[in-house]
């Protein structure tokens, strides 16, 4: 791997790219905080399928065009004599020395559950206690990362289950909700209880560890990749999936199940 120096050069003729790109390239010289912002979002996105793939080359090659942006932003502000990338960093620097203080200052701590704890605490102090707890959770998050995000920052201060197994018991009471508004067939309420089953599942994996984004992803994949095979094994026999009954359908499906295997 490279060293510090050599890392510290590459960054700084970033740097000097952004800055004559910015000053010669009539794309670069138009764009905003406004146009940037959705190409950011998109950036972000392919990022996370690179790191589900666990693909090193790509996820390399996706945080570059992350930095870029990051990069990008900061030479805006500084053209509006607002921030630069200095200040961007030394912020960072300060953040995470403020909420480190097991390792640049006297506290002890027991383990990572307790850092945790700390951190939230620590937040809410820089902002001198007027900023509750779930602010920090943006509303535009999906819906399944926001409730996991919610989730995990009232445990920061203490508001969780005392034993995981617990929350398995608000999952069957869900469940049971659930089904009795199925019976009565009120759509609104039907929709309530759908999200709080959800909301209670994501929490079970939140308590198990498992990321519930990440999950679903693995079985969307997972059920393309079947439903893929059906498709072809279907259209390389001169058939159509419309015209095949169910149970036609499950033999090439458990067929895609076993060749994964």
């Amino acid at each position: 791997m490279h060293n510090k120096e050599t890392r510290m050069a590459a960054f700084g003729r970033l740097l000097d790219i952004m800055d004559e790109l910015r000053a010669k390239c009539p794309w670069d010289k138009e764009q905003t905080n406004e146009s940037l912002r959705p190409l950011t979002i998109e950036e972000t996105y392919e990022l996370s399928e690179a790191l589900m793939s666990q693909d090193a080359p790509v996820i390399s090659k996706e945080l570059g065009d992350l930095l870029l942006h990051i990069v990008f932003y900061a030479k805006i502000g500084e053209e509006k004599q607002q921030f630069d990338i200095q200040d961007v960093c030394e912020q960072l620097i300060g953040k995470l020395i403020y909420r480190h203080p097991h390792i640049f200052g006297e506290t002890e701590v027991s383990g990572a559950r307790e850092v945790e704890q700390n951190w939230e605490k620590l937040k809410l102090k820089e902002k001198d206690g007027n900023k509750s707890v779930l602010s920090g959770v943006p509303d535009g998050l999906p819906s399944m990362i926001k409730a996991f995000r919610m989730q995990d920052k009232a445990r920061g201060v203490g508001f969780d289950w005392n034993k995981r197994e617990q929350v398995w018991d608000k999952v069957r009471e869900e469940f049971g909700e659930l089904q009795a508004e199925i019976d009565s067939m009120d759509p609104c309420k039907m929709e309530s209880e759908f999200g709080d089953l959800f909301f209670s599942l994501i929490n079970a994996a939140r308590l198990y560890h498992i990321n519930p984004d990440n999950a679903l992803e693995l079985t969307n994949k997972k059920f393309k990749q079947r439903f893929n095979y059906l498709e072809s094994k279907t259209m390389g026999q001169g058939r159509s999936l419309r015209t095949m009954t169910l149970d036609e359908m499950d033999v090439i499906w458990n067929e895609a199940k076993k060749n994964e295997l």
